[in-house]
Order: structure tokens, then C-alpha cells, then sequence
């Protein structure tokens, strides 16, 4: 693991003694320096500051209270955007008392900084790339592909380990579903994304504001490919073309929240999870959590609004029909334990380690309300060595790949990573719960596509009734050098490693 910056993609060699990080996230923040900042309590921005953004959380569904909006001006700040149905205001401010201004207002329910560093600058950086397959591979794959299979799918492994090879024989969902991928951008000029592609739900919302122009949602050519090979893994098109998604008959969208220096920040997401709603969106998936706090802790006034404008905006996106699945995590922390340390917040400032109490400090989206939180598996079906898990918080489990040293699969699969387009045409290998997460989208898309009419509630319930039991991994020493590596707490149906077992696409479309 990246001792800074761990995240919810993994790229990981095959033989490697452990998993290794791949952070599709870099390990720096925004190039540009803080300048010196204004007096205490200075209510105008000075001309060398240094602006924030910031959100502030008021009364749902009456616009911005004009006492808020004035002291909101008197404290330096600037509205961005305001998401009136939930009550939350984009701020930027170069005054660094803003946030404890406007929380004395009335009408102010919270109000805290997103970030820590400055607005981001145009800088990019690259700290890893997937495992990319070669011509020769790719040609190799294909003379090998059976009979009615995409030229890629001997290679993935997860399809069967999920049954959805055997539910594409009954159907490949439908086209009048659509899943939102709230990520690093897609492409959607991929030839296994393009048929499938949601051009009217999506959009980039990386500054806190939806921008539409054509292509917003693509990543730029430096930025991250992880967006990209998730929308694939749950809808690339089952056209002789590459590989196959679980739910290769619906629609996918791309939902644009990381900025250039790779930061998913609050402002975003929240945009992410309100286009979502707005847009007829039956599915979000989103693997990666909100920077700059791996967990968010309700004791801190800044971290408690960042949790509440997260809230409300994904309790919005499922009251308007969107089931929201997240990762949980590559840390293998266990989530339901009393004490964490937490060595990488804030991650686009000055981390320490933190001790967290987990049910106190939470992981957003992941360990939201409503929120389907899913483990990673390995090729073997065990939980992946990486694997955030923990028992009333883990939800369900599919495919997210491990070392093909400790889960190797079976042949004519070489790799235990999983298969997914990156940009530009190509495929290649990922791991990690990020990888996991779209599984389970898949299958809500499918069981969607099976009972049109159903809410997100019954989804969700559908979900978890007919995923597959899977019992503990009692002792889990998945390295094989004699040491417990993670102990798994609950019964068969519903325990800290796997939830409420394996995500079914075989029952989702039967059943």
C-alpha cells in the first residue's frame, strides 16, 4: 500500500507479496502555494489571498435566506451555486474565518471548508497506470473466445463468479435503465462504452457546478483512467467488441467529480449525486471517497458540514430513484471496530495519525445511510487481502481482484486483477473495491431492469435477498504465512467479510 494516499484502486502485479496501492489520486495537492492570509477576521478576500470552497448547509427547499446571503458577502465569501431542494450553498472565500462567521448566522445549520489547499491550479500529475493488455494479447484472447462470447471475456473471470454469464443467456438489461459512474470522467468514444452511453445524464461537476459542453466528462489525457474502466465493467457493450459488462444492455453515464490534481471534493459530489437525481439516473456508483478526510468526524464543525451536505444530497438522489452503491475501501480496515488510525487525513494538507472511532467518523459516501457499502473478492472468492470489511457495515460482496499470487484464477483467465476499458480504446487490469462496486451496480441494474417500477428500497431489498450466503473465512490468512490477517464477525447470511453474501445477476434476471 501507498503509505499517503490509499485509495480504492488497485493495480497489482501478478506475484507480488502484497497489494500494492495503485492511487489513482496522486500523493500531492494543487501546485499552487497558500499565500499569507488576511487578518483575523478580515471580511473582505485580499488581493494575494488564497480562496477556499467551502459548503454551507441551511434550510432545504427555501433558496438561500437573505440575512444568510448577506453575511454570507460581509464574510468574504462568493455563491457559487446553491442546491435549494437540499439546503446547500457553494461558497468560494479567501477569508479563513469565513466558515466560523457564517456559523454564527441564523439559519446556518453548518458550514465548513471542503479542502485545505487552494483551488486547484491546471497542474496534473501521474502516480500509476492499470496493467495494460498488448495487441498480442488482445488478439491472443480473441482466437481463445468461445462460441457467442466478446473477444475479451475468457479473460474475466468475475462474470462467472457472479453468474452473470448465465444471466446474459436470459437478458442483458434494459436500455431504458441508466447507471451514473460518479467518478474521474469517462470516455465515453470507447468502442465497449459508446453504444451504451447516457450523453443527457451526463456532465462535469468538478468546481460544485454542472458544466454540459461536449465532453466535460471525459478524463483529460493526464488525468486518471479509473472512471473509465468502471463504467466498462458494468455496461460494456456485448457488440464482438472487447469485453462484456454485467449489465451490458443499459444505459451508463459519466458524472465528472475529480479535478485535475485528482481530488473528489465535497462541492462535487454533491453536484454528482443532485445531476443524478435531476436525470433520471436508476444507479449510482461511486468508488472513491470525498477528500480531504478519509473519515469525517461529526465533532468537527468543518468535517460535520461535509458529512451533511453529502447526506443530503445522496438521500436526495434515492428519494428521486437512484440506488447509490459505494467501495469500501482497500485498507483493510475493519469498519465496525471500535478505534482506527487514519494516517492519510487530510490528504491535500499536513496528514497526522488520527485515532477515529469509525461509527463517529465516517467514510462518505461509503458509510452513508442508504448507501449500498460493498466488499471486494478474489478469484478464489475470498475476501481481497486489501479489503475494507466489518460487520453492519459491509452490505455485500462481488469481484473486486487480488494478487494473482494469492487468488489465481482459472484458466483461460491468467490475471486475478480485473478487466476493464481505458481510455483511448484500449483494456487492462485494475483491482480493489472501486472494481467491486460496479459489480453490484450491474446487478441493481439488472434487477431493475427485471421489475422496472420497483424503488430504490426494493431494489436494495432484492439485492440482498438474492445474493449468495457466504460464510466466514475462518482463519483468514490469506498470504499463508501463519498470521491472522483480518477476522470475520456474523453468520453465514450476513457477516463482516461478504454482507449479505455474493451479488447474483443470474437471479436478478429470473427472479
Amino acid at each position: 500500500m501507498t503509505a499517503s494516499r490509499p485509495r480504492r484502486a488497485l493495480v497489482i502485479p501478478a506475484g507480488m507479496a502484497m497489494a500494492t496501492a495503485f492511487a489513482f489520486l496522486p500523493n500531492t495537492a494543487a501546485t499552487a502555494a497558500p499565500t499569507a492570509p488576511p487578518a483575523a477576521g478580515a471580511a473582505a478576500s485580499s488581493a494575494d489571498a488564497t480562496p477556499l470552497s467551502y459548503v454551507v448547509n441551511v434550510r432545504a427547499g427555501h433558496g438561500v435566506p437573505a440575512q444568510v446571503k448577506k453575511a454570507i458577502g460581509k464574510a468574504g465569501g462568493t455563491i457559487v451555486t446553491s442546491y435549494d431542494r437540499i439546503g446547500v450553498v457553494v461558497v468560494h472565500s479567501s477569508n479563513p474565518d469565513f466558515a466560523g462567521a457564517v456559523r454564527k448566522v441564523p439559519g446556518v445549520h453548518s458550514a465548513g471548508a471542503t479542502r485545505n489547499a487552494p483551488l486547484p491550479s491546471a497542474a496534473t500529475t501521474d502516480t500509476g497506470t492499470p496493467k495494460v493488455l498488448s495487441a498480442a494479447e488482445v488478439a491472443e484472447a480473441g482466437a481463445e473466445a468461445a462460441a457467442g462470447q466478446d473477444p475479451l471475456q475468457g479473460l474475466q473471470w468475475d462474470l462467472p463468479a457472479i453468474k452473470a454469464d448465465k444471466a446474459h443467456e436470459k437478458s442483458l438489461g434494459s436500455p431504458e435503465v441508466t447507471v451514473a459512474v460518479i467518478d474521474t470522467g469517462v470516455d465515453d468514444t470507447h468502442p465497449d462504452i459508446a453504444p451504451n452511453f447516457d450523453r443527457a445524464a451526463s456532465v462535469n461537476c468538478v468546481s460544485g457546478k454542472p458544466d454540459t459542453s461536449e465532453g466535460a466528462w471525459r478524463p483529460g489525457p493526464s488525468e486518471s483512467a479509473h472512471g473509465t474502466h468502471v463504467a466498462g465493467e458494468i455496461a460494456a457493450a456485448k457488440n464482438g467488441v472487447g469485453m462484456t459488462g454485467v449489465a451490458p444492455g443499459v444505459k451508463v453515464s459519466g458524472i465528472k467529480v475529480s479535478n485535475p490534481d485528482g481530488y473528489f471534493y465535497t462541492e462535487a459530489v454533491v453536484c454528482g449525486f443532485m445531476w443524478a437525481a435531476e436525470h433520471g439516473v436508476d444507479v449510482t456508483n461511486n468508488s472513491y471517497y470525498t477528500d480531504p478526510w478519509y473519515f469525517n468526524c461529526k465533532n468537527d464543525p468543518d468535517q460535520k458540514a461535509l458529512v451533511e451536505a453529502v447526506t443530503r444530497a445522496s438521500r436526495y438522489a434515492e428519494k428521486k430513484g437512484a440506488v447509490n452503491v459505494a467501495a469500501a475501501g482497500n485498507e483493510n480496515y475493519d469498519l465496525s471496530a471500535d478505534e482506527i488510525t487514519d494516517p492519510v487525513s487530510p490528504n491535500d494538507g499536513t496528514p497526522s495519525d488520527r485515532v477515529i472511532d469509525p461509527s463517529e467518523c465516517l467514510d462518505i459516501p461509503t458509510q452513508l445511510p442508504g448507501v449500498v457499502t460493498v466488499a471486494a473478492t478474489g478469484a478464489k472468492g475470498l475476501k481481497s487481502s486489501f479489503s475494507n470489511y466489518g460487520r453492519g457495515v459491509v452490505d455485500i460482496a462481488a469481484p473486486g481482484g487480488d494478487s494473482t499470487a494469492y487468488q489465481p484464477p482459472q484458466a483461460p483467465a491468467t490475471s486475478g486483477l480485473i478487466l476493464g476499458p481505458l481510455p483511448g480504446g484500449k483494456w487492462g487490469y485494475m483491482a480493489g473495491t472501486s472494481m467491486a462496486a460496479p459489480h453490484v451496480a450491474g446487478v441493481a441494474a439488472l434487477i431493475k431492469s427485471t421489475h422496472p417500477y420497483a424503488p430504490p428500497s426494493l431494489v436494495k431489498a432484492l439485492l440482498y435477498a438474492q445474493a449468495d450466503a457466504t460464510a466466514c473465512t475462518d482463519p483468514y490468512d490469506i498470504n499463508g504465512d501463519g498470521k491472522v490477517d483480518a477476522v470475520c464477525e456474523g453468520p453465514k447470511n450476513r457477516n463482516g467479510f461478504y454482507g449479505w453474501g455474493m451479488a447474483d445477476a443470474l437471479d436478478a434476471v429470473t427472479r
